[in-house]
């Protein structure tokens, strides 16, 4: 090969030094260092209009009512409620007052606001249920013509007599004194039948336990067809019943005498 084959010219034989007082590459550390401060800047500044874009976005309209068309609003705060004021308004009415409940410590609407209301006192109506008496007059079963009369203050078994022997043969029947689920008989003068000393006689009632308990009696089957017994509620075991034509309160007896004397029906008032 020929020695003087052409190369390229070396920098030292042109005339040109290498500059040795930088490192090399420093140029490209430069412009990479400029990029990255632009690149910062510009996300800082996003940043900045991505926080204020919401706020100026929601703000609301000239009216306040509305927000601009198309955007969401995420910071705007919802509008206070607004309490209507009482009394006479255009957001209030007389049918809205009065229609509600009224709460405790109220004051009660005038009557004048509500003309066709009428207190529960002023005229009762015709139609409202009155209240009833059950009278009963008590007939023997074995003696059929005899029924509870009052004489003198004891209840005897007699016969029908006159309107004053009937009014005394009547009674009311209501609930026992004692126990609701048995019977008290009272008299048109206002008295009750009680047992005293195993007797029935007539007294009045003078709001004792021992009066409300000797006044009330139970009624219980009886071997007659439509009768009853009447058991003492204070002397369970014990029945009215009559023994020479006088009423008593006796133990049971198994015998067909006592349940004859024991049996009783209970037929509409006499008087």
């Amino acid at each position: 090969m020929p020695e003087n084959q052409s190369r390229p010219p070396q920098p030292w034989e042109n005339g040109w030094v290498p500059d040795t007082s930088r490192a090399p590459g420093t140029r490209r550390l430069y412009l990479a260092g400029a990029l990255a401060v632009a690149t910062i800047i510009a996300c800082v500044t996003a940043i900045a209009w991505t926080d204020r874009g919401p706020e100026t976005l929601s703000q609301p309209s000239p009216s306040g009512t509305a927000t601009e068309p198309g955007l969401l609003s995420f910071g705007t705060p919802a509008p206070p409620e607004v309490t209507p004021p009482k009394g006479k308004s255009a957001l209030t009415t007389d049918e809205a007052t009065t229609s509600a409940p009224h709460q405790q410590g109220s004051a009660s609407p005038s009557p004048a606001s509500h003309p066709t209301t009428k207190s529960p006192s002023s005229h009762p109506s015709s139609a409202d249920p009155k209240p009833t008496t059950t009278w009963r007059s008590v007939r023997s079963v074995n003696y059929p013509d005899r029924y509870w009369h009052v004489s003198g203050g004891y209840v005897k078994l007699d016969p029908v007599g006159g309107s004053e022997s009937r009014e005394d043969s009547t009674f009311t029947l209501v609930k026992g004194l004692a126990d609701s689920s048995c019977y008290s008989f009272a008299t048109a003068d206002g008295q009750y039948l009680r047992h005293r000393g195993f007797i029935l006689v007539a007294n009045r009632n003078d709001g004792s336990p021992m009066f409300r308990q000797d006044a009330t009696f139970c009624p219980r089957p009886s071997s007659a067809p439509g009768a009853i017994m009447l058991e003492s509620v204070n002397y369970p075991g014990r029945f009215l019943r009559h023994q020479n034509f006088q009423l008593r309160l006796d133990p049971y007896q198994y015998n067909d005498l006592y349940r004859q004397d024991s049996a009783f029906r209970l037929v509409a008032g006499l008087a």
